[in-house]
């Protein structure tokens, strides 16, 4: 039974009368224990309900509608399982204190990774949530393998776990799709454990469509913590390599490539990235693969369509290693707009000045940064340094915050050159409040 928070106005849900507050027992008889449950049984043309309305009384509802087609209803979110590994690398444990409880939750949740795509380790899976989740075929899912040597991969967990291959090979051989990531630990898991680790994933090709490889993230905030270091720059040239060798063979022998490097590995290597074809269907866009070669391509797209703007100068706001992206790109729409286009690019103190993407930025440091500086006739900020649908940054500021402190229109626009487009011309149409009009620059 799931609580019904809101109901969207004129929806399906709203003719029937449904209210927040009343409670979705069943659909054709289905119980609906969690959002999983709901969006299955959602799915079909006609529709048996049964609710528990405010008052205590038990409603039956019927509906048809398109096959498909949502009712219209907010559900409670039911909190995720938690992760009981201690990952070497756990971004979580690398937070510093006071920051909103929200933040801190470490969730390992079949569930969440099958409706979201997060990621998990697969590590406190029970037989019933495997029998679930064969039976419902619940798919795809993403797993965080790391290392496909089992004593290496506790390690890089640090806890006991199940040895890996057995459980992907048993997911795989029920049908069920994965999407793996390997977290590149230099000095660790690097080297010959990935080409290892490489090689064994492969072998479940196509039941395991992708394997991303990407780099640890680490904080200034890791007292007491193992010791742990970013790639440098032969280490990434060297990973490219052999990535880019498996590729080739994997593509002639398979037809597909498996393995994707994450785009801040060929910033760390200072190294060319690949067309965006080469990452054939962008099977882990969110996970930082192919965010560059689609912004390239998209930023095509919109200089074909920019038009001149009554507007004089705006800022772009970005993290460190965007930079060099996001400055060509506007220059070029400079050129087509008219519009002076400054990009700033932001130092990460907060979290320290390793961590270069986009999505970790906070307030305090945008303030800081941005405060005495010729803003123009406004700011645009990407949407991912925000609470996804709120306007609240990691240190809980707001736009409203940044725009009232920094004294000029500042704009929440689509991380994309889509977006940037879109807000110069909000700007232009003389929108001067907070606006806020979803990822690219949030991983690079």
């Amino acid at each position: 039974m799931l609580r019904i928070e809101s109901v969207e106005p004129g929806s399906y849900a709203a003719e029937l009368g449904l209210d927040a507050g009343d409670q979705l027992v069943s659909i054709n008889h289905a119980q609906i224990h969690d959002l999983i449950d709901y969006h299955r049984s959602v799915e079909e043309e006609y529709l048996l309900l049964d609710v528990l309305h405010q008052d205590g009384e038990i409603w039956e509802l019927e509906i048809t509608k398109e096959a498909h087609a949502d009712l219209g209803l907010q559900l409670e979110h039911p909190n995720p399982k938690q992760c009981d590994n201690h990952c070497i690398f756990c971004f979580i444990h690398q937070l510093p204190k006071g920051l909103r409880r929200s933040l801190y939750i470490k969730d390992e949740d079949y569930r969440f990774s099958y409706l979201y795509g997060s990621y998990i380790t697969l590590s406190n899976l029970l037989e019933t949530d495997y029998q679930r989740i064969i039976d419902q075929q619940l798919s795809p899912l993403y797993v965080s393998v790391h290392a496909t040597d089992d004593q290496l991969r506790e390690r890089l967990l640090g806890c006991q776990v199940p040895p890996i291959l057995p459980l992907i090979r048993r997911l795989t051989e029920n049908g069920i799709e994965l999407h793996c990531q390997i977290v590149l630990c230099p000095g660790i898991n690097d080297g010959k454990a990935l080409q290892r680790s490489i090689a064994e994933l492969v072998e479940f090709y196509p039941h395991v469509r992708s394997l991303a490889v990407v780099p640890v993230g680490l904080t200034r905030h890791r007292a007491h913590l193992p010791q742990l270091r970013k790639l440098n720059i032969s280490e990434a040239v060297e990973t490219l390599r052999l990535i880019h060798s498996c590729q080739e063979s994997f593509l002639r022998d398979r037809g597909s490539r498996f393995v994707f490097a994450a785009d801040e590995i060929y910033l760390q290597a200072e190294s060319e990235l690949p067309e965006l074809s080469d990452y054939e269907d962008l099977f882990q866009i969110e996970n930082g693969v192919g965010l560059i070669a689609r912004f390239r391509q998209q930023t095509q797209e919109v200089l074909l369509e920019a038009d001149p703007l009554e507007l004089a100068h705006v800022c772009l706001v970005t993290g460190h290693s965007f930079v060099a992206e996001l400055r060509d790109f506007a220059e070029r729409l400079t050129v087509r707009t008219g519009v002076k286009l400054t990009v700033l690019p932001i130092e990460n103190s907060f979290f320290g000045t390793d961590v270069t993407v986009t999505g970790l930025l906070t307030g305090a440091d945008l303030l800081q940064q941005l405060q005495g500086q010729d803003l123009g006739q406004g700011v645009l900020l990407p949407d991912v340094i925000f609470k996804e649908g709120e306007e609240l940054l990691l240190d809980d500021l707001t736009l409203t915050d940044l725009a009232e402190k920094l004294r000029v229109p500042v704009l929440a626009v689509d991380s994309s050159p889509w977006g940037v487009l879109e807000g110069l011309e909000e700007l232009a149409d003389g929108v001067v409040d907070i606006i806020h009009c979803s990822c690219f620059w949030a991983f690079i």
